[in-house]
């Protein structure tokens, strides 16, 4: 008998059998398979329609947006002053807004500018040895140029996109799973984890690394949903290719040079963004196969086995090529001035090839992208080769637990001629996840490895391959110095994944009422419980006054101290 199953109707394939195909059994009648329920439509199934409520679609995020972002803006000059690696980043964004390149400060530099003194530089200028691109600099330059070099200029720009990755998570979660509620539920997951918070409120790199990450995957889902459209155009109105075709050339996918742009300033960001970037663009790849084969194309023949390659290779250009544009476009500081550091490292110096001097017709263009290439050298070896301590280094297996946080700024021993209401009051700002989302959505996860491998639901295998890529690759570094703030980046498809899960609780649409109300409620009481941990431990991401007594309360672990 042939039947339509829900695994058929969520990946786009065809419940229909060919023509010629032997049936054994009672076959569909027009439009209803052998149980009399409705097979919706070729387009329907490759690309089902997003919900109805577009208003309510935008508003709903929206909304959820703007109150993160008052947590995210609220107080966010203080504290007045350099905090953790801000010891590094706004200063060389600052000379990156100046001189175009990074040069070297004087010693008493954090100092003079939280006072308001901007002559900071080293006289004469010196190049500085710096170890990540410029991109997220860049960003964060673009507050200190429009606010000003002060503790709120430096950390506008970051608290900019923790909010709007909110309102990205929402419509992302919405495209995936066809619901403006579950895309409500992941934008309320992401406001209100606590490393996010922390994240938006400090000028490092790691949040606008988390932020191209989390909207080259959108893009990537629009394209999606763009190219099996085209796709179902092709097939109809016969339901399929025609046997032995491999369906329409679609080469000009505007959507993936988007991502390729996002990708890029994630890479150009920091090197870490590149394995996501190899993992997705193989993951769109592998979806427009699957787009193919929903309409039964086949590879038979060898003129559709090279179209396929073709589409490999225009996936390839239009990502990864857009992504190294886009890189070496964030150094062009550093490639039209002459004092950053090895800038010169190619002058008078001939190119060698396998122990052969070759010519140089064009020093001028070819010199300092040869330096650019020694200079990456150069801090390619700076990080394969760290050998230092820290006292908040974690290893990677310890991330997705919570199990070792980091204190960006501590503040003891406030009396109560400082308002404190015992002998002994602290601020702190620690840079923790919210341990119930954490747990949880670890948790999850598993889950969704199970729903995708055994379940064979393409949505499962999005946080599976995320958390994979953002996380794994940090254990062959297990024997430096990294941290858990890192793990900014992992965090979108843990929520993505606790989402996906919290769908299969909630239950259908057309699920009895009794089901969908008592999965409801569990929903309902995951979120908040979140709510509440996140709740309870906002006094010490945002550096809040507390007695020794209530932060004391809050380390659940003595990792936590």
């Amino acid at each position: 008998m042939t039947t339509t199953t829900g695994r058929d109707l969520e990946d786009g394939l065809d419940p229909r059998p060919a023509p010629d195909a032997p049936t054994n059994g009672p076959t569909t009648t027009v439009g209803r398979d052998a149980e009399g329920l409705r097979i919706p439509p070729l387009r329907e199934r490759l690309s089902p329609p997003m919900p109805v409520d577009r208003v309510i679609g935008w508003l709903a995020p929206l909304l959820i947006t703007a109150v993160a972002g008052f947590f995210r803006f609220w107080n966010l000059g203080n504290p007045a002053k350099f905090v953790f690696d801000e010891t590094y980043y706004p200063k060389d964004a600052w000379s990156l807004l100046n001189y175009g390149v990074e040069h070297q400060f004087v010693e008493k530099a954090n100092d003079l500018i939280v006072g308001g003194n901007l002559n900071v530089f080293v006289n004469p200028l010196q190049p500085s040895f710096v170890v990540h691109p410029p991109a997220g600099k860049w960003l964060i330059a673009l507050g200190e140029w429009a606010v000003g070099m002060n503790p709120f200029g430096w950390r506008v720009a970051i608290a900019v996109l923790g909010t709007l990755s909110i309102l990205v998570m929402a419509r992302l979660v919405r495209r995936l799973t066809r619901s403006t509620l579950l895309g409500c539920v992941a934008a309320l997951l992401l406001a209100l984890d606590g490393l996010h918070l922390v994240e938006s409120r400090i000028a490092l790199l790691d949040l606008p690394v988390m932020f191209w990450l989390l909207l080259g995957l959108s893009t990537l889902l629009i394209d999606r949903d763009w190219m099996r459209r085209r796709i179902a155009d092709a097939a109809e109105p016969l339901g399929r290719i025609a046997p032995g075709q491999w369906g329409p050339r679609l080469l000009w996918r505007p959507w993936r040079l988007v991502a390729g742009l996002c990708f890029g300033l994630a890479i150009a960001t920091k090197w870490s963004a590149i394995i996501p970037l190899a993992v997705f663009g193989l993951l769109t790849v592998w979806w427009d196969w699957g787009a193919r084969r929903a309409v039964r194309s086949t590879l038979f023949r060898v003129s559709t086995f090279f179209r396929a390659i073709l589409d490999a290779f225009v996936a390839f250009v239009t990502m990864v090529f857009t992504a190294a544009l886009v890189y070496v476009a964030s150094w062009t500081g550093w490639l039209v001035t002459t004092t950053g550091y090895d800038r010169k490292w190619a002058t008078d110096k001939d190119p060698v090839f396998l122990g052969v001097s070759l010519p140089n017709p064009l020093p001028g263009l070819f010199d300092p992208l040869r330096s650019l290439w020694h200079y990456h050298q150069e801090i390619w070896t700076f990080h394969t080769n760290l050998t230092d301590t820290h006292q908040y280094q974690s290893s990677p297996w310890s991330w997705l637990v919570v199990g070792r946080p980091v204190s960006f700024d501590w503040v003891d021993k406030i009396g109560p001629d400082k308002g404190c209401s015992t002998d002994r009051c602290v601020q702190e700002i620690l840079g923790i996840g919210t341990p119930i989302l954490w747990w949880g959505a670890t948790i999850a996860v598993i889950a969704c490895l199970v729903f995708w491998l055994a379940g064979r639901d393409w949505r499962f295998g999005i946080p599976v391959l995320g958390v994979a890529a953002t996380w794994i690759p940090w254990f062959q570094y297990d024997d430096r110095p990294i941290f858990y703030f890192y793990a900014i980046v992992i965090l979108p498809f843990l929520v993505i994944g606790a989402t996906l899960v919290l769908g299969k609780v909630l239950g259908p649409p057309e699920a009895p009422p009794n089901r969908r109300m008592w999965g409801a409620a569990l929903v309902g009481g995951f979120v908040l419980l979140v709510a509440l941990n996140f709740a309870y431990l906002f006094p010490i991401l945002t550096d809040q006054t507390i007695t020794y007594a209530e932060w004391l309360s809050r380390m659940w672990l003595k990792t936590w101290v």
